[in-house]
């Protein structure tokens, strides 16, 4: 069983069939996910599909693959590779209505001057338009065999916002377990990188809040040493 944030997930036996069970917390996640699985159920990505639905469970079929980030580095690179590929053709899919909208920056960024952190330029870029966005898009929700996305999973953070916005969380986030990840996925989505670029101190402030609010300690020491040398050069808040 893996415990989160939003409830619980384990692998049960459905009449004679292994599936997911995912238990929810937070009823807006449950919803979320339940209506973003059935709007891409015949779309790209592969997504698991819906087998029963009820309040605060969802019931999914089982997807093949290894977790990206479980594999072996250059597995990994390939698995983001094809992975930003797959982003660009999500953010193209017409979003569902009553998707959720997107999260406040402006929030975001005087919620993280508010509790202290360490100086980031801080600042919105113009829109780059909606889009139907995954809202979690990381190597630990995305399946692979051999670098071949077989599954993304876990879409209770779907929302209809920035695609560069995604992208850049998605870039920044792989980056910091890999540097080569972040221009390897804007390059295979075919973004602009400085555009992609100047999001990534957003992301900085939303995972450094996460982490202050949720721990573990360890990771929010870690990420504040992380911030506090930020690439020079760059205006600070």
């Amino acid at each position: 069983m893996r415990q989160g944030a939003v409830g619980s997930v384990r692998v049960v036996e459905h009449y004679g069939r292994a599936l997911v069970e995912k238990r929810m917390i937070d009823p807006l996640r449950h919803d979320t996910e339940v209506l973003a699985l059935r709007a891409l159920a015949s779309c790209d990505p592969p997504v698991p599909e819906l087998v029963e639905v009820e309040p605060g469970s969802i019931l999914m079929s089982l997807m093949p693959g290894e977790r990206l980030d479980s594999v072996a580095p250059q597995v990994r690179l390939n698995g983001l590779r094809a992975s930003a590929r797959l982003l660009r053709r999500l953010h193209a899919i017409t979003p569902p209505r009553d998707l959720p909208r997107a999260p406040n920056d402006a929030a975001i960024i005087r919620r993280y001057r508010d509790a202290g952190g360490p100086p980031l330029p801080l600042s919105i870029p113009p829109s780059a338009g909606s889009s139907f966005c995954h809202g979690d898009w990381s190597d630990a929700n995305i399946l692979a065999i051999d670098g071949a996305v077989t599954a993304v999973v876990d879409w209770e953070s779907a929302h209809v916002g920035d695609p560069l916005r995604e992208l850049s969380r998605a870039a920044w986030a792989a980056s910091r377990k890999d540097p080569r990840a972040f221009a390897l996925m804007v390059e295979a989505y075919g973004a602009d990188m400085a555009g992609v670029r100047a999001w990534s101190a957003i992301h900085a402030a939303e995972l450094w809040l996460w982490f202050a609010e949720a721990g573990p300690p360890e990771y929010f020491e870690q990420l504040t040493l992380e911030l506090k040398n930020w690439p020079a050069g760059q205006a600070a808040n």
